[in-house]
């Protein structure tokens, strides 16, 4: 059974470009700031599990596994993360957070693929981020996927919170629970991941894609009836 959930990362990675072309699209229409990362994180979470397809698919590699760790552990849920940052904190902080978490970023992952290779003894051809010799580069991961869960699951769960006792934004309540809930579930699949459980992360992730998905398009939709009800 184990043998097949290597094999979920495939359908998250179509399932992403899927999500990607209409988040991408909606962005071109509105160009608002919190569009623009949630579109590069849909991108984000799909080139993650298009590494994990292409491991199991192929085998493992050195630089496959280099681009899973940054796209995965450091990106991760950042660019989700920062879009809830530029929807709801004022633009001075957002574009603060943007160049201090981006440089992190950028830092680290020079230090990832500059990393010598040290296999375990135990090596089963996993991705994990213990093949790297240099293991300090996996503390980048930790402020990082902290300020993420902060302002992705907090911020979705601060606007449910808001709309809540709002009868004309329901669906906005709704649709927030689903992102906060989806923005979790990777985050205890990289956790298992730690401890040496990557199967589990490929289940969350793409159970957590989906819930993200049915949140964005409550919303989305939400707001398309409320524009034309407003132009009657």
């Amino acid at each position: 059974m184990s043998h097949y959930v290597e094999y979920i990362p495939i359908i998250t990675t179509l399932f992403s470009i899927f999500f990607a072309r209409e988040i991408i699209a909606h962005y071109r229409y509105s160009k608002t700031n919190y569009l623009l990362w949630w579109s590069i994180g849909v991108v984000a979470f799909g080139l993650g599990t298009l590494s994990e397809s292409i491991n199991a698919l192929f085998g493992w590699s050195a630089l496959n596994t280099r681009l899973w760790y940054i796209v995965g552990a450091l990106l991760g849920g950042y660019p989700l993360a920062q879009g809830s940052v530029y929807l709801l904190m004022n633009r001075k902080f957002a574009n603060a957070t943007t160049i201090l978490f981006t440089s992190v970023i950028v830092i680290a992952s020079l230090c990832v693929l500059m990393s010598p290779i040290a296999l375990p003894t135990d090596f089963a051809g996993k991705l994990t981020g213990k093949v790297f010799a240099w293991q300090w580069v996996r503390l980048f991961s930790m402020p990082i996927n902290i300020y993420a869960a902060i302002f992705l699951i907090g911020g979705a769960i601060y606007s449910a919170l808001r709309y809540y006792a709002k009868a004309d934004h329901q669906a906005r309540f709704k649709g927030n629970i689903f992102i906060a809930i989806g923005g979790l579930l990777p985050a205890i699949g990289g956790a298992f991941t730690r401890m040496g459980h990557v199967n589990v992360l490929f289940v969350t992730e793409f159970l957590g894609l989906v819930l993200i998905y049915v949140g964005y398009k409550i919303i989305k939709t939400n707001n398309i009836k409320a524009k034309k009800a407003a132009q009657d």
